[in-house]
Formats: C-alpha cells, sequence, structure tokens
C-alpha cells in the first residue's frame, strides 16, 4: 500500500506537527495539520491516510485507505459501525501504555495496603494507633483483559509476588497470568475472593456495561479500578455496591462521558477516586514513533503488530 496524502487531527496536532516538519521523516508525502474543528469535507476527500484521536464529527472515508488511532482505543472508530469499508485499514498506537498502567495501578494498590488515608486522617486528629499494612504478595487480583496491556500490567503486578488471574474473550493462556479464564468461565469464587479487580477491557458489543448489577453483586470488599473504558461500566450499579458494602472502593479513570458532568454522583461518594484518563497518557514523541513505525509496515507489506480487527473490535 502506497501512501501519499495524510492528514493530521486532533489535540496533538501541533506538536505532531513540530515533531514531523522534517522533510525526510515523511520522505516528500503530502501532509495536513488540520485542528479537530477545521477539518473541512475537502481535507477528507484529499486524504488517503486519516490520523487522530477519533473520527471528526464530519468524518467521511473519501479516498482513504488507512486510519491510524493516536490513542489505544479505537470505541469511537468502532461506532461508526457498518459504514466500516472492507478496504480500509485501522491501526492503533501501541506504546508503554501498559507499563504505564502498571504504575498508575499499582499506585493505588499501595495507597490502600499502606492505609495513606487513615493515617492521614490520624494525623489531623493528632493520634498515634498503629495499623499494619498488608503486603502486595498477599493480594489476588483480577484482570479483565488480557491483551498486552493486560500482559504488561499483569508482569508489573506478578514481580512484586502479586497473584494474578485473567479474562478474556477466549479464556487463552498468557504469560505472567496464573490462569486465564473466558468470560463465560469465571466463577463467584474467583471474585468473592479477589482484592482488586482490574479493567483494560476494550467497549464492544460483548464489554458494554459487563460491570453491571449482577457481576457486583458477585464480590466481596473489592477495590475496582477502571483504566479501561468507561461504557463497560454500569455507575449506577457500581455506587450502589459500594453502598452495601459488596465493594471496598473504586478507582475511575475513563468514563463514557469525558469530561465527567459536573452533575455526576460520582465525583462526591467518598468510596470513588477520580482521575481524568491520565492512566496511559499517549506522549506527542511516542505517538511519532508509533505512526513511523506503522507506516512503514503499512508500505511494506508486512504482518502489522497493532492492526485492529473491525469484526472484533480491538
Amino acid at each position: 500500500m502506497r501512501i501519499t496524502n495524510i492528514l493530521f487531527t486532533g489535540r496533538l496536532v501541533k506538536e505532531l506537527e513540530g515533531l514531523l516538519n522534517a522533510e525526510e521523516m515523511l520522505n516528500g508525502r503530502r501532509v495536513r495539520f488540520v485542528p479537530d474543528g477545521e477539518v473541512s469535507s475537502e481535507d477528507l476527500d484529499w486524504a488517503d491516510a486519516y490520523v487522530a484521536f477519533h473520527p471528526t464529527a464530519n468524518f467521511h472515508f473519501g479516498n482513504l485507505k488507512w486510519v491510524h488511532s493516536l490513542g489505544a482505543g479505537v470505541d469511537r472508530y468502532m461506532a461508526l459501525g457498518d459504514r466500516w469499508p472492507d478496504e480500509v485499514l485501522l491501526t492503533r498506537t501501541i506504546t508503554s501504555f501498559g507499563q504505564k498502567i502498571g504504575e498508575y495501578t499499582l499506585s493505588y494498590m499501595l495507597k490502600e495496603l499502606q492505609h495513606h488515608d487513615r493515617f492521614r486522617e490520624q494525623q489531623e486528629r493528632g493520634e498515634w494507633k498503629m495499623v499494619a499494612p498488608r503486603a502486595l504478595d498477599e493480594m489476588k487480583v483480577v484482570v479483565f483483559g488480557t491483551g498486552e496491556i493486560g500482559q504488561e500490567l499483569a508482569r508489573v503486578l506478578a514481580f512484586f509476588g502479586v497473584r494474578v488471574e485473567g479474562v478474556s474473550r477466549s479464556g487463552a493462556e498468557k504469560d505472567h497470568f496464573c490462569r486465564v479464564m473466558s468470560l463465560e468461565e469465571i466463577d463467584d469464587s474467583c471474585l468473592r475472593k479477589a482484592d482488586f479487580i482490574i479493567n483494560t477491557l476494550p467497549l464492544t458489543k460483548e464489554t458494554e456495561r459487563l460491570f453491571d448489577k449482577r457481576f457486583f453483586g458477585r464480590v466481596n470488599q473489592a477495590v475496582f479500578v477502571n483504566v479501561g473504558r468507561g461504557a463497560t461500566v454500569d455507575h449506577g450499579s457500581l455506587l450502589d455496591a459500594l453502598d452495601s458494602g459488596g465493594l471496598k472502593a473504586a478507582v475511575l479513570d475513563v468514563f463514557e462521558e469525558e469530561p465527567l458532568s459536573a452533575d455526576s454522583p460520582l465525583w462526591s461518594h467518598p468510596g470513588v477516586t477520580i482521575t481524568p484518563h491520565i492512566s496511559a497518557i499517549t506522549t506527542p514523541e511516542e505517538a511519532v514513533e508509533c505512526f513511523l513505525e506503522t507506516l512503514e509496515t503499512v508500505e511494506s507489506g508486512e504482518e502489522l503488530r497493532n492492526r485492529v480487527d473491525v469484526g472484533r473490535g480491538y
């Protein structure tokens, strides 16, 4: 496949323009860097490659051969549904997301196990009361999603002696997991014994609202961490589980609506920690590195490790 006209847009467009302005990096290809709200129908018709975190409001395929997502998730592209042509390649960015998410998750696990909040409250009261920390190697973690990000997360946690079990669509064994179950195979005992449940799943028809009332009814004082996609969680059911004691706490980095609405009850719930989708940010340098590597592979016809199966949605 030969790519000649590349359209860049979205929140990193200025940074990408600065990094890609060296002509030798793009070998004379024609390139447009257009802010998200300024992409025209003519821009889309001109391009044979589209590079952005998500489609613009006026997006259409025109003469596109290749779409490259600057993020790991592609659910907003998948929302185009049956409109996706078979001949248009879709790829996603793969960088150090797994390592970043591993560090993000580990920070909140340690915060819980080392009783940071409790000791801060005691300090404010001038109270000296010893509470023994819990060790990481005593923890059982269930990770939903055993792809590249899930495997790296499991590697990070397993290094500290955490027992990590995985859940995936297929249930196929993967490195760094003690065992992997399919979504259909997961049993109540596994969830009841989990200290932390971490979601890294993409958003698909199978995973939408997967974490619902029935699911949270199967857990027992676990901490739920969502670094996957917001729409995989029924937040009403999550809040009910926190209120009833089924969930001990929730750490949420992704939401169906972003930014999260100011009137969302999630903001004020004492059991919820909210972060603004920062667990695995794509840096401009990483975006450029992955884009150039993918462009070279696309044009060489070699196998792509970051190709998206449009039928599956990931």
